[in-house]
C-alpha cells in the first residue's frame, strides 16, 4: 500500500527534516543545492520539529534554522505556491538573518555566510527552463562575488520531471525533488530500494512514521485540508479577479465606443483601468443615456 504521504506537506517537510534525529537528511539535502567547495559535515537545528506547533490548523511559513560548526546559518523553507512579494521576501529575510548576527560591540569579520533556500512545489519562472536559481552579491561587470556572505536559491520542484527508471544515473538535487513530489505513490519498501543511500532512508523512514503513527497522520491531514482550503481560496479570488477584469475590459470598450460615437475625446485605457468597477459602470451608463437622447 502506498504511503499517501505527500513530503511538500509543511508537516511532513517539518517532521522530515527537522527533526535532530534525521538531520543527516537535511545536512544531505543542502549539499545536494547548495554544492560548496567544502561539503557540510554536520548541522545543529536550531528550530527543531515540534509537534505541539501543529495542533490547530492554522497555516504559517515553516522553515528550518540550522548552523553548522563554521558558524555557517542555513534557513530552508517549503512553499506550496507562489505568493506576491516572495522574490522580496527571501531577500529581506537573507539581510535580516546576516544581519542579526551581530551585537554590540562585535566586529564584522564575525559575520558568517548566511544562505536562504526556497523548495517551491511550482513555478516562480514558469518560462525559464532552470530548475535551480542561485542568487548572490556579485559586480556586474568583473563577475567578481562578495564570498562568505548571502546566497538565496530557489528551487522549482515541478520543473524536475525524471522518471523512476532514471533515478540511478540522476544527480542528488534531482533525487531528492523526486522524493518531494512523489513519494505519497510508493511504499516505504519500494521507496528505500530507489534509494539506498543512508540520509534518504532516514527521510524515508520519517514519512512512514508519518504514516503509521496515529497522532502524526491525524496532524499531517489537518494540514492537508488547510491547504486545501487555502488552494480553493486562491481559486476563488483568481476566478472573481478574471470575471472582473474582463467586465472592466468590456465596460472601458463600451466607454471609449460611446465617447466616439459623441465627439468626445476618448479617455485613455490606462485611465480607465485606475477607475473602480462601479465608478465605470456609471460612466458607461451616462454615455449610452446621452446617445439615446441625441437619436431621439
Amino acid at each position: 500500500m502506498a504511503l499517501g504521504i505527500r513530503l511538500v506537506n509543511d508537516f511532513a517537510y517539518k517532521k522530515t527534516f527537522g527533526d535532530p534525529v534525521n538531520r543527516q537528511a537535511l545536512v544531505s539535502l543542502l549539499n545536494a543545492i547548495l554544492e560548496l567547495k567544502h561539503s557540510i559535515e554536520d548541522v545543529e537545528i536550531q528550530n527543531p520539529f515540534n509537534d505541539k506547533f501543529f495542533e490547530d490548523d492554522k497555516l504559517s511559513i515553516l522553515d528550518i534554522k540550522a548552523k553548522d560548526a563554521s558558524g555557517a546559518i542555513y534557513n530552508i523553507e517549503m512553499q506550496i505556491s507562489v505568493s506576491t512579494g516572495l522574490e522580496k521576501r527571501m531577500a529581506f529575510y537573507a539581510c535580516e538573518l546576516f544581519a542579526s548576527q551581530l551585537k554590540e560591540g562585535d566586529n564584522y569579520s564575525e559575520l558568517r555566510p548566511v544562505f536562504v533556500i526556497c523548495l517551491l512545489n511550482d513555478k516562480l519562472w514558469a518560462k525559464a527552463k532552470t530548475a535551480h536559481h542561485r542568487f548572490c552579491l556579485e559586480d556586474r561587470k568583473t563577475g567578481r562575488q562578495l564570498q562568505d556572505t548571502l546566497e538565496i536559491h530557489f528551487v522549482e520542484l515541478p520543473k524536475y520531471n525524471l522518471g523512476r527508471e532514471q533515478l540511478a544515473y540522476a544527480t542528488a538535487i534531482e533525487r531528492w525533488a523526486f522524493l518531494f513530489q512523489f513519494s505519497q505513490l510508493f511504499t516505504a519498501d519500494e521507496l528505500r530500494e530507489m534509494f539506498p543511500e543512508g540520509p534518504f532512508q532516514s527521510a524515508i523512514s520519517a514519512i512512514e512514521a508519518i504514516h503509521l503513527k496515529k497522532e502524526y497522520f491525524e496532524m499531517y491531514e489537518t494540514r492537508e485540508k488547510a491547504l486545501r482550503d487555502i488552494d480553493w481560496k486562491v481559486s476563488a479570488a483568481r476566478d472573481e479577479g478574471l470575471r472582473e477584469g474582463k467586465a472592466i475590459g468590456n465596460l472601458i470598450g463600451a466607454i471609449r465606443t460611446c465617447q466616439l460615437v459623441l465627439s468626445m475625446t476618448q479617455s485613455s485605457i490606462e485611465s480607465l483601468q485606475e477607475k473602480p468597477l462601479d465608478e465605470l459602470q456609471q460612466l458607461a451608463n451616462s454615455l449610452q443615456i446621452a446617445i439615446r437622447n441625441r437619436i431621439n
